[in-house]
């Protein structure tokens, strides 16, 4: 090869490269603004705002110390509670548990606290049940009451959103 056209293959590449450089620099883009700061066309959103309009979507917001105090209450066991008998004697008992669901439970998990408080018969098949109506994916963390006067449907409904 011949060292001019060496010469001039490379004074393209540095010519190229700084036009680049340039560009890149110059360009008013809200990306090379300091970072943590908001972008001047969004308004700042308080807590509260947030929370309410997360929880308007849809969604479970706790802070971390309720998700540890709810974790900590389903791994000792202590996630169902029966609640005292109606005070008319005439009415069927009535039993009411508190179901605390935290990350990464399954609907087998859940299917055993409803055995324990009686309110399932097995905990397989209300599992193989959820399968079968597709809602192993909308088990979300939180606390819920269900109890022995609703139906299994009523049940799944409460629990599973």
């Amino acid at each position: 090869m011949k060292v001019n056209l060496i010469s001039s293959f490379s004074a393209g590449l540095l010519l190229a490269t700084g036009i680049s450089t340039i560009a890149y620099f110059s360009s008013d883009s809200h990306v090379s603004k300091a970072a943590g700061q908001p972008a001047s066309n969004q308004a700042s959103v308080s807590k509260d705002e947030m929370k309410k309009q997360l929880t308007d979507a849809g969604y479970i917001v706790q802070t971390k110390d309720e998700y540890n105090k709810n974790l900590d209450a389903a791994k000792n066991g202590t996630a169902q509670q029966e609640a005292a008998p109606p005070a008319d004697a005439q009415k069927q008992n009535v039993s009411q548990a508190v179901i605390n669901v935290a990350d990464g439970m399954t609907s087998i998990d859940v299917g055993r606290m409803l055995v324990s408080a009686n309110l399932v018969p097995d905990a397989f098949q209300f599992s193989k049940d959820i399968e079968a109506r597709g809602l192993q994916n909308k088990l979300r963390p939180g606390t819920y009451t269900v109890d022995s006067g609703m139906s299994y449907d009523q049940i799944i409904a409460a629990i599973f959103h």
